[in-house]
């Protein structure tokens, strides 16, 4: 019984929160686009309703309410009304970040956006601006991490505005202190994969930095919003909507059309990191991609495109995030439980911040503390580079 995970106090080792998110701070494009794109670029606008996020002089807005409720009773959520004045200040603000980290029991975090979630193309379509948008994102995201002492942890985000604007910045994204890069599509810039993307990818491999897909992103289209009354959010369709989604939902197309891409004949070890989209749907997935597979793979010629069953190229190159997910932490020998990582979602709406101790409990318990341990602290350390961080909290 010693053996087996029951409650958070017996945790001897820094816990790694594998997607965590920042609200970027409110002038943040503002200060820092160069000036000729300073009407376009993001700023946020204040209104009766709360605080709205405003894209490329008004082509899109986006609410804040789902994405700042940290601290808040389920009474309290709404997807508008929330402010930068009420949020608490963790979400763009390094010291108060950390405390709120130490409050709830976790050491470091990979960071994710909330502005950008939908991928880089919600700045504009036009291509400088974008890029000027992804930019300055990613130097501020750098400058949040810096005063950590290695406890936070960013990811870059890509353009999609071609293969070759998505390798500079992965490329300046390894040369700088980012663990990671987050796509909104192929490299190319659209859903579909083509060849020019190999240099990405191979990139990607050479230096071991994971590519992840955060749900929300990745679509046909960038999803807008109705700005002034927040309907896109409320009533029951709203709540199975959203079930969908953190069911796996949107990402098992996502996952099939990378998985059967045919890039990880050509890129072995590259690492496809699957965020937020929990992990109980990935084996019957795996089951049923293996079994078309070996029906359908003479007379498509599929084996000319990949060798191996998709069930192991998915637990050879994907990792995946979950948050509370019972059901797939009971799976975990159906997928690659050396490939699983847990998270809070901080400060969003998927968090239970300050008590996340409860809800790991809940989520491990009776669950061997060695494959805890892997779930809360070793894949992510392995897979992220972070030998910075302890194994042991005595060593803290």
């Amino acid at each position: 019984m010693s053996d087996l995970f029951y409650d958070f106090a017996s945790i001897d080792y820094p816990v790694i929160d594998s997607d965590a998110h920042v609200n970027e701070p409110p002038d943040l494009w503002q200060q820092r686009v160069p000036k000729k794109w300073k009407e376009r670029a993001p700023f946020v606008q204040h209104t009766e309703h709360g605080d709205l996020w405003v894209f490329d002089a008004g082509k899109q807005r986006w609410p804040m309410g789902l994405t700042a409720t940290a601290g808040l009773s389920y009474f309290q959520y709404h997807p508008m009304c929330n402010t930068y004045e009420t949020m608490r200040p963790s979400s763009f603000d390094t010291a108060a970040r950390l405390g709120d980290m130490d409050a709830d029991g976790i050491y470091a975090q990979i960071l994710y956006p909330s502005v950008t979630l939908k991928g880089a193309r919600i700045y504009s379509g036009e291509r400088d601006l974008q890029l000027a948008c992804v930019r300055a994102y990613n130097d501020w995201l750098l400058e949040f991490c810096a005063d950590s002492n290695g406890r936070l942890l960013g990811q870059a985000l890509i353009p999609t505005t071609g293969t070759g604007d998505a390798v500079a910045e992965l490329e300046a994204a390894i040369r700088g202190d980012h663990r990671g890069a987050v796509i909104s599509s192929f490299p190319n810039g659209t859903l579909q994969p083509k060849p020019e993307d190999d240099r990405f990818w191979e990139i990607a491999q050479e230096a071991a930095f994971p590519v992840a897909i955060h749900i929300g992103s990745f679509l046909p289209d960038s999803p807008k919003a109705d700005a002034g009354t927040g309907k896109a959010w409320t009533g029951l369709a709203f709540v199975g909507k959203a079930a969908w989604t953190k069911a796996g939902g949107q990402t098992l197309g996502v996952v099939c059309d990378v998985l059967f891409s045919g890039i990880f004949e050509k890129f072995p070890k590259l690492s496809i990191v699957l965020v937020e989209a929990n992990i109980g749907w990935i084996p019957t997935l795996l089951e049923q991609a293996d079994d078309m597979f070996r029906r359908y793979r003479w007379y498509t010629k599929a084996t000319e495109e990949m060798s191996g069953m998709p069930s192991e190229v998915f637990c050879r190159n994907f990792f995946a995030t979950f948050m509370l997910d019972s059901v797939g932490v009971e799976l975990r020998h159906r997928m690659n439980v050396d490939h699983l990582m847990w998270s809070t979602d901080f400060p969003h709406s998927g968090s239970d911040w300050p008590d996340s101790r409860i809800t790991a409990e809940r989520i491990f318990r009776g669950v061997p503390k060695s494959d805890v341990r892997k779930m809360l602290h070793s894949n992510c350390k392995r897979l992220y580079k972070l030998e910075h961080i302890p194994d042991d909290l005595a060593q803290i």
